[in-house]
């Protein structure tokens, strides 16, 4: 069986000038990063802006497990049936991050026969977003840093900062560090920390604007510090807004790829699910809707925390609305859910897929809360029986939902046709009433604990001493109306990764609090989540190579 890099590297590309006359873009519209890649002209966005929205469909999963999901398979897969069917459709995704590039995960350009191209490109450096937003991040922190050692006309307490340097990396041993060391003029000894990139306010800032003048505009309000009155220090009192905003200029504009049957997609940004608020930028989405009749579109990891971020966060800010969402799920995953080992997934097991299909059924209640059309799909392997299709298939219609399986991965977009025709058939058919779960007058924990208790299913949070003295402090400084970003592992509902299924009888562990006030929401870290991965025994990197001819191996 080919790996997902072979068929990649297998296909015949169209050049991307070719792929864009599908959605009426000439090349002036275009600005080019070699002959498959391009991002679009903010000249092109402006004509475009007063056409009439397409549909939205947001794609959203069930819990990973080792077994895989396929969510970005089951998105691209879906735009490309679209296009078989003759519908002028744009999937809009996330760029992946290096680090679990190199880690646990792999690629992410989706799998098999529904692939974005070009997959090496896309997975690594890509058209350089990434290594923007790290520049950015920390210049500032170079420029915090040094406005301390060049007499602190701001009064910073040193002790109270709270900007993080980042690094695109799963780097465990940068989570703590100690800067200054040396000489007096080598800096102030202090604390300091990295958080990876995609978990970094600046990729928030650069998802969630709408134009340049509002990446400005949100990069000033980033809080830096604290001065010695504990009154927030911003990016702005450090005069560092124009430059950042000058690292950042062409990053800010939306990226133009195309599958393996040619159908167009724009990739761009890409924050952490589990630790940021998953979805890629509101610049992309939105133009994405003028641009077609139909977007496709992801959030990340499974929909406590994707789908919940995508409506509660990003719809919130942008002020779009999704009219339908699909369902990621496969047999073998909600198997595992119910107790069966990775190694015997492939085995019938009605027992424990009745038992596992719970984490299905919250996520499809979780979903009916916010009030817009679901149409679950099952993510088909060759081990998948026909009495457990049918089984899920009877489940979801119990529960009130449309049901469809895929085959995307090793039919492509063939395999989709019958996904597709049921979200064409749902969205003709159902009207989205879609609402927020919480309103912004409500005080953050009022707000946190509306997220565990609904959509996670905890009977409770509990707030470390710290937490509790952070929303305070917040709430004083008026950043209470903000939405909540709720950093949780991704692999439960709960905040312990070993509780599978749909947990009962749980309570969600606030650790610690702080402020994105750039990006608009409050973080809340619970658990035991990390904002700076580490790697595993076994990193993804062993295995990538590039041979004699320069083509790349090994990046799944």
């Amino acid at each position: 069986m080919k790996t997902d890099i072979q068929i990649a590297q297998e296909a015949v590309l169209e050049p991307i000038i070719k792929v864009a006359e599908t959605l009426e873009i000439t090349e002036d519209g275009l600005e080019l990063y070699g002959k498959y890649k391009a991002k679009i002209s903010d000249e092109y966005l402006a004509k475009v802006k007063d056409r009439k929205d397409g549909k939205l469909i947001l794609v959203t999963a069930i819990n990973p497990t080792p077994a895989g999901e396929g969510k970005t398979t089951v998105s691209v897969g879906l735009g490309q049936a679209l296009g078989k069917l003759d519908k002028k459709a744009l999937t809009v995704l996330r760029e992946p991050s290096l680090g679990p590039c190199f880690g646990m995960k792999g690629g992410a350009a989706g799998g098999g026969f529904s692939q974005v191209v070009p997959m090496e490109d896309l997975n690594l450096h890509f058209t350089g977003d990434f290594h923007a937003v790290t520049s950015a991040n920390n210049l500032l922190a170079a420029i915090l840093d040094n406005h301390i050692h060049q007499g602190n006309e701001l009064r910073i307490d040193p002790g109270a900062v709270v900007w993080k340097r980042c690094l695109d990396m799963n780097d465990r041993v940068l989570r703590n560090i100690v800067i200054g060391l040396g000489a007096k003029t080598d800096g102030t000894v202090r604390e300091d920390h990295f958080i990876i990139t995609v978990a970094s306010e600046i990729m928030a800032i650069l998802c969630l604007a709408s134009d340049m003048e509002d990446l400005k505009d949100r990069l000033g309000r980033i809080v830096v510090a604290y001065n010695d009155q504990k009154m927030p220090v911003t990016a702005a009192d450090l005069n560092a807004v124009g430059a950042m905003a000058a690292l950042l200029k062409d990053a800010l504009k939306p990226n133009l790829v195309q599958t393996l049957e040619h159908t167009p997609v724009l990739v761009h940004g890409g924050p952490f699910a589990n630790i940021a608020h998953g979805c890629n930028s509101v610049r992309a989405t939105k133009a994405a809707l003028k641009m077609a009749d139909y977007v496709v579109t992801e959030a990340g990891f499974g929909a406590d925390l994707g789908a919940e971020k995508f409506f509660d966060i990003k719809c919130r800010m942008a002020g779009i609305k999704p009219d339908a969402v699909v369902l990621v799920a496969t047999v073998r995953a909600l198997k595992y859910n119910g107790g069966v080992p990775r190694d015997a997934l492939s085995t019938e097991n009605m027992d424990a897929l009745q038992k596992g299909i719970v984490n299905l059924e919250k996520h499809i209640e979780n979903l009916q809360k916010y009030h817009v059309p679901i149409v679950v799909t099952l993510n088909s392997f060759v081990s998948d029986t026909p009495a457990e299709v049918s089984f899920v298939e009877q489940f979801c219609k119990e529960k009130g939902c449309a049901f469809a399986p895929a085959n995307v991965w090793e039919q492509g977009g063939e395999g989709g046709i019958l996904l597709a025709q049921k979200v064409l058939d749902t969205l003709d058919s159902e009207e989205s009433r879609f609402q927020l779960l919480y309103e912004d007058g409500i005080s953050l924990s009022e707000k946190i604990e509306t997220v565990a208790k609904e959509i996670y299913g905890a009977d409770g949070v509990v707030y470390s001493p710290a937490a509790k003295a952070q929303m305070k402090k917040l709430e004083d400084l008026g950043f209470g109306r903000f939405p909540v970003c709720i950093a949780k592992t991704q692999y439960s509902l709960s905040d312990d990764p070993a509780m599978l299924g749909r947990p009962e009888h749980f309570e969600i562990n606030v650790r610690e609090v702080y402020v994105s006030a750039g990006a608009g929401f409050v973080v809340v870290l619970t658990g035991a989540v990390m904002t700076m991965p580490g790697l595993p025994k076994e990193p993804a990197a062993y295995s990538i190579d590039v041979g004699k001819d320069g083509v790349i191996t090994g990046l799944f």
